[in-house]
Parts: structure tokens; sequence; C-alpha cells
């Protein structure tokens, strides 16, 4: 069993940076995929960036260059650096974790927190 715990969030201004972090509980942390999604109203989730446990990254276009995931390994944690928010990266952050490659469809992670919230404001 893994559990997952976010934190980070909060109000900030377009422009403005912030850093998620999410805590992992359980065995076998390093050999897993992990990765932030995000769920705004009334959209579906969606797949923001991963990381796996060779250190492949996945960015979705819309966070390129922005957004940079990264992990460590002794601490059991989880990054999204963000960068250059937007008024449309206000959305409820969520972290996730699975075994094996990176997948885009939220029903292929079994583990997942209860999310953070990002509001950027102009």
């Amino acid at each position: 069993q893994v559990h997952l715990v976010e934190s980070g969030g909060g109000l900030v201004q377009a422009g403005d940076s912030l850093r998620l972090s999410c805590a992992v509980a359980g065995r076998g942390f390093p050999t897993y995929t992990m990765a932030w999604f995000r769920q705004a109203p009334g959209k579906e989730r969606e797949l923001v960036a991963a990381l796996t446990w060779n250190n492949n990254t996945y960015y979705a276009d819309f966070v390129k260059g922005r957004f940079t995931i990264s992990k460590d390994n002794a601490k059991y944690t989880v990054y999204l650096q963000m960068k250059s928010l937007e008024l449309d990266d206000t959305a409820n952050y969520f972290c996730a974790a699975r075994a094996g490659p990176v997948l885009q469809r939220t029903n292929t992670y079994p583990y997942w927190g209860r999310g953070t919230q990002v509001t950027v404001s102009s």
C-alpha cells in the first residue's frame, strides 16, 4: 500500500512560482512512476508531469518549460516546481503513483493523494 499526501498549494498571482510536494509512505517508492495530475472545475483530470524510476520525464505541452518534476528518494518526496504561473493553471493538483511506465489515463494509477489547490489570480 502506498499513501500520498500533497502540500504546497495556495493563492498566487500570475507570473509567480510555487513548489508542490508529495510525501510518499509505503514500500517501493524508488521503483514507481510518480505523476502530477490536475483537475480544474468542470474539466477532466489531466496529466501534468511524470517521472519514472530511472528519471525519465514527461511533461504536458501546456507546462513544458515552466514546470519541473523531481524527486528525493531519500526523503520519499516528489516535487513539482511551477514557474510563470498562468490563470489556466488554477486547479486541484494531485500526486499519483504506479508501477510501470508513464501512462496518461487516470485509471492506470492505483495510488492517489487527496490533492492541493492552486489558485492563480490576475
